[in-house]
């Protein structure tokens, strides 16, 4: 899971480009937005684009990295059901810091690809999470529900709740957020 750290101009011209879509999206809509702008704006050439991406919307889905580098690493003391959801309220507030923050005209495609990909790997977390298991001398789930169903489930949810706080424009905070997301999904955790 864990790559070597791109070596710095990489990573200079990684930044480069998130940040000249950034701004690109805070100006104009994602789907107008052509890589040429990109490279204008990042003064980064065509190949070199290329090198680290095939469009822009792998560009864009490279962005999900910094969003989980919001989640702290898992405390293997922590019950269960607390592991299972615990990159909710990180996430929350790193999107209120960076989107609520800084409004941007992301659209309905450019969101969906982003809330498709955060989807997948919050729930490979969560599947990950599930085979550690419970603490030793805690109550053992029922399994009733398959471990692939579960982890697709939360992931689910969490989306569902994070896509209603971005276009609801609701004045919640994150805590108050992931209360709501826990409201919804505590209850199929009871067992664990």
């Amino acid at each position: 899971m864990f790559r070597n750290k791109p070596d710095r101009r990489v990573q200079k011209t990684q930044k480069l480009l998130h940040e000249a879509l950034g701004s690109l999206i805070r100006e104009k809509s994602y789907d107008s937005i052509v890589v040429k702008e990109i490279l204008e704006r990042a003064n980064v050439g065509r190949s070199t684009f290329y090198t680290h991406y095939q469009n822009k919307d792998e560009l864009l889905v490279s962005g999900v990295n910094e969003i989980l580098g919001a989640i702290p690493p898992s405390t293997a003391r922590a019950p269960l059901k607390e592991r299972l959801i615990a990159f909710s309220l990180p996430i929350l507030r790193h999107l209120e810091r960076h989107v609520h923050a800084n409004p941007a005209r992301m659209g309905t495609r450019a969101q969906a690809i982003l809330h498709e990909r955060l989807r997948e790997i919050l729930a490979d977390l969560v599947s990950r999470e599930l085979k550690k298991g419970p603490l030793p001398g805690s109550r053992k789930w029922a399994g009733q529900v398959p471990s692939e169903l579960l982890a697709q489930y939360l992931a689910s949810s969490f989306i569902l709740v994070l896509h209603w706080w971005l276009d609801s424009k609701s004045r919640l905070g994150p805590k108050e957020v992931d209360g709501i997301f826990r409201t919804l999904v505590l209850p199929a955790l009871s067992g664990l």
